[in-house]
């Protein structure tokens, strides 16, 4: 994604911007301005390292003085709204983290976040004095705009993907929990998706104190009964026994069984890498009450290494009469993604009900 993303930074974005900036600051250089930015290197640059170049360089051309700099910004900022903006907070991060510019820097980063989005931006400034901006970023978490009580998640989430990784809230998530609970009846879908992932950032950590918060918050609403199931995800997954028997999924043991019989397939069995199987799974409910069940499919990929690592697929989560006969078909590519790459070999494939596998198969990639 970030491949195709980093394209929207062109020629053509770059001089509207610099003519934007020039109708604020007529000494503005557009031309030497995308320059500097698109030189020899550009086509080589990821886009966080794009949206880096943008706002350095705008540093570079604009006046020296941070606060001059902010005001031609603040002139222009309702004229760049949405995701390619992301270089005004970085902006901020790069030019104004001195102390002297604190409350500056604050202002900035919430007008910032209402058109784009500071949730990186405001990382540094918690790393290097966490207090102060937790503090900020409760006061931010009462604020009348969606955007900016989002920020106040979203830029504490201890694992935020393509931010920096706040260790000392991977270590010890208490500073964020007044905001996430400030926010969890929120009135925005956008803010309670926010306090979903915050909280299935600190379960990868703490899964006891997200179990906790989970219990406590759910029946108090049917917003944050949604929040807790969102956030609950990451341990729904790794069936983990408490949060399984919260949310109604039925037991399942060696004496008991949920299925009383489980079949597996996969065709072809061989095939090459960036081809497709087709998965065919079908079972037995155990006869009785009605039953909540979560059918997955698992595959251990192989690795460099030889090693394998398994990853969970999602086939169903419903409820259904006991005696039930499932059964469905799934097609899997084997096309390599940025996210997981494919290696020859054996791969296992097995099907889960409640977090136990119960059938597997296998299929060779060449």
């Amino acid at each position: 994604m970030a491949e195709a993303l980093k394209s929207m930074y062109n020629m053509e974005f770059l001089q509207d911007f610099g003519e934007k900036v020039k109708e604020a600051y007529g000494a503005f250089e557009i031309e030497g301005f995308i320059n500097k930015i698109m030189d020899d290197t550009w086509e080589e640059l990821a886009l966080k390292a794009r949206t880096r170049r943008i706002s350095q360089t705008l540093g570079e051309y604009l006046p020296a003085s941070y606060e001059e700099a902010l005001g031609i910004l603040f002139q222009i900022d309702e004229k760049c709204v949405g995701f390619p903006y992301l270089f005004f907070p970085d902006f901020v991060e790069v030019y104004g983290q001195a102390e002297e510019d604190w409350n500056l820097s604050m202002q900035a980063l919430e007008r910032f976040t209402q058109r784009s989005s500071a949730e990186f931006a405001v990382r540094p400034f918690i790393i290097r004095e966490p207090e102060r901006m937790m503090d900020q970023m409760l006061a931010w978490s009462k604020h009348p705009n969606e955007h900016v009580r989002r920020l106040a998640s979203e830029g504490c989430r201890p694992r935020l993907p393509w931010g920096q990784a706040l260790k000392m809230f991977k270590q010890d998530p208490s500073p964020v929990l007044p905001i996430l609970e400030q926010l969890k009846e929120d009135t925005s879908l956008y803010v309670r998706k926010s306090v979903a992932n915050n909280l299935n950032d600190i379960a990868k950590d703490h899964p006891r104190a997200v179990l906790g918060i989970a219990k406590r918050w759910l029946g108090s609403n049917p917003d944050t009964n949604w929040i807790v199931r969102h956030a609950c995800r990451t341990l729904i997954r790794k069936a983990d026994p408490e949060v399984m028997k919260l949310f109604g999924y039925s037991d399942s043991n060696d004496e008991h069984p949920l299925a009383i019989s489980a079949n597996l397939s996969a065709r072809p069995q061989v095939l090459p890498i960036g081809g497709s199987s087709l998965l065919h799974y079908e079972l037995h409910i155990r006869e009785g009450s009605t039953v909540r069940i979560r059918i997955e499919y698992g595959i251990y990929f192989v690795k460099s290494n030889g090693q394998a690592s398994r990853k969970l697929f999602l086939l169903s989560d419903k409820t259904v009469p006991g005696g039930s006969q499932l059964k469905g078909d799934r097609k899997h590519s084997w096309a390599d993604l940025t996210t997981r790459r494919h290696y020859p070999g054996e791969h296992r494939i097995v099907l889960l009900v409640n977090g136990q596998e119960i059938a597997e198969t296998s299929l060779w990639i060449e």
